[in-house]
């Protein structure tokens, strides 16, 4: 099958360098790679220059098509006719060297999937257990495996708030557990939601569907709402055996005040997507775990070591919720 592999970028040339020597030593290599640059300096492109990889295409984007949904939309436009299968990974990602025979075996093998997830094994943190086993409160069991569970999550457990759904499948209500709490199984598991950054699609989708241009600069939780819209129409998968290590390097992130409005205001345009028109139980409990992760990181302020980002974001997210009976995000049909 060929494939592009697109990398959105911005201002991060050694990581890129990072993830395209781990693209390097796959066992299978991209018919295209497209580079899709929004930085405001030339350091990427001169470090492309000394360090050659085939099939390379580089793009440096103007301010127009700045921002992670535009550099992807930009980037689809410019694949191949002859291209089947469209890989995305976010550059601060090293892969492991058979991460993309992993995602294309996974397509053999579903031929109905629209899109394939790898699986990030540094943030996995899971215990085999084996079956028949009563997890605490203060643990999440999936599958034989389990793996501590954050405050935020024990509390809602006591508070019945929890997720009803698997990972990877968001509730009427959202606030969901993303596919990161799946198990290192080496398993293929069906979801709803991939995350952006280490996700695949099959071309055609994007002839009817592309990535929301609302989620503007960062794009937080444009995944959730493109792979929202892509499971109405068929099959996501996630092969946890097409691994690859996610470092968030922190350059070209925004601050923990704007990011904490976006968590709250994007997070309400994504359960939206999924639940467009929600009963009073639904809303109930997706603004009461809203208010609930506000007083949260509220009090990381006084017991964390990060005291100033936790009380910004707290604060962010506090506006972000105001803000939501002020004026909603517009939803896109």
């Amino acid at each position: 099958m060929k494939f592009t592999l697109i990398i959105c970028t911005y201002m991060r040339p050694e990581p890129l360098l990072q993830l395209l020597q781990s693209v390097l030593v796959q066992t299978a290599y991209p018919n295209e790679i497209l580079i899709i640059d929004s930085s405001t300096n030339n350091e990427t492109e001169a470090t492309l220059n000394k360090n050659k990889f085939k099939n390379l295409h580089y793009f440096l984007v103007s301010l127009e098509h700045r921002g992670l949904t535009k550099q992807r939309n930009y980037g689809i436009e410019r694949v191949g006719n002859e291209i089947e299968i469209v890989c995305f990974l976010d550059d601060d990602t090293v892969l492991e060297n058979d991460y993309f025979e992993q995602i294309l075996k996974t397509y053999q093998i579903y031929p109905q999937a629209l899109g394939v997830g790898g699986y990030i094994i540094n943030e996995s943190e899971c215990e085999f257990v084996g079956e028949n086993y009563s997890p605490k409160i203060d643990e999440y069991y999936f599958d034989s495996w389990k793996r501590k569970d954050g405050s935020r999550f024990v509390l809602r457990k006591k508070m019945n708030l929890d997720s009803d759904c698997p990972p990877g499948f968001s509730p009427l209500f959202s606030h969901g557990r993303s596919v990161g709490f799946l198990p290192p199984s080496n398993k293929i598991y069906e979801v709803e939601q991939l995350m952006g950054g280490v996700s695949s699609f099959r071309k055609k989708v994007f002839e009817t569907l592309q990535f929301s241009t609302y989620f503007e600069g960062y794009g937080l939780y444009e995944d959730a709402d493109f792979t929202l819209r892509v499971a109405k129409q068929g099959k996501l998968y996630l092969n946890t055996a097409a691994k690859l290590s996610h470092y968030h390097d922190a350059s070209g992130r925004p601050n923990q005040y704007i990011y904490g409005k976006m968590v709250v205001r994007n997070g309400w345009y994504v359960w939206r997507v999924k639940n467009s028109k929600p009963d009073i139980k639904a809303q109930f409990r997706w603004h009461s775990i809203t208010i609930l992760l506000i007083i949260i990181r509220f009090t990381n302020a006084l017991t964390t070591t990060n005291k100033k980002e936790a009380f910004t974001e707290a604060l962010g997210r506090t506006v972000g919720w105001w803000s939501l009976l002020i004026h909603k995000p517009k939803l896109e049909n």
